[in-house]
């Protein structure tokens, strides 16, 4: 029982200190958000679900750049039209470190993220509005990790695609709940060199 007690201590001191190492420089962020829901706040706005896969590099400690794609298909309600969702671009995250201007962790095996994107993208209804253009978006989220190495996401983001069509500017706020692997450079390399 004295065992069983002691392997669970450590496995939660473990796991407390586990959410500073994945974000330290020269590792990597590969996920994927795989649900989204989609608040519209222009006439006509639902609910919708999209895959969007990202990867990053931290530069730094707790600052993470790199790119996603964003593909969606999504229908409002039966009989609506069909909407395509795209985009791909450049994204950053900045991950806050705990008591950093009074952010506390959520038991201590998280951290809250801001995450911004712009690149290109648009949307499309078809015999509807479309808009193709700049996408770009930001919001707060929290990545909880279940493993040393893996991270259960939320977010919520306002975004936007501005630019040619029929609708100038499409916006809205989404809820995103996904997944990211946190990487050290060296498991990285070793990944690519199995792949080759």
């Amino acid at each position: 029982m004295k065992k069983l007690i002691f392997t669970g201590i450590l496995a939660v001191a473990g796991l407390a200190g586990t959410a500073k190492a994945q974000i330290q420089q020269g590792n990597w962020l590969v996920g994927s958000s795989l649900l989204s829901s989609n608040f519209g706040l222009n006439t006509g706005g639902g609910y919708s679900i999209a895959l969007q896969p990202k990867a990053a590099y931290f530069v730094q400690d707790n600052v993470a750049v790199g790119g996603y794609v964003n593909l969606g298909i999504s229908k409002v309600t039966n009989g609506s039209p069909t909407r395509f969702d795209y985009g791909v671009g450049a994204m950053g995250r900045y991950y806050l470190s705990p008591g950093e201007k009074g952010v506390d962790n959520l038991l201590n095996h998280g951290r809250w993220f801001f995450e911004g994107n712009l690149g290109v993208g648009g949307s499309s209804v078809e015999n509807g509005n479309s808009t193709t253009g700049l996408d770009f978006g930001v919001g707060p989220g929290y990545s909880y990790f279940i493993t040393p190495n893996i991270g259960l996401e939320g977010l919520v983001k306002y975004q936007g695609q501005s630019g040619f069509g029929n609708e100038g500017l499409n916006s809205n706020i989404t809820f995103n709940v996904g997944f990211s692997i946190y990487l050290p450079t060296s498991k990285g390399r070793e990944v690519i060199n199995d792949v080759k």
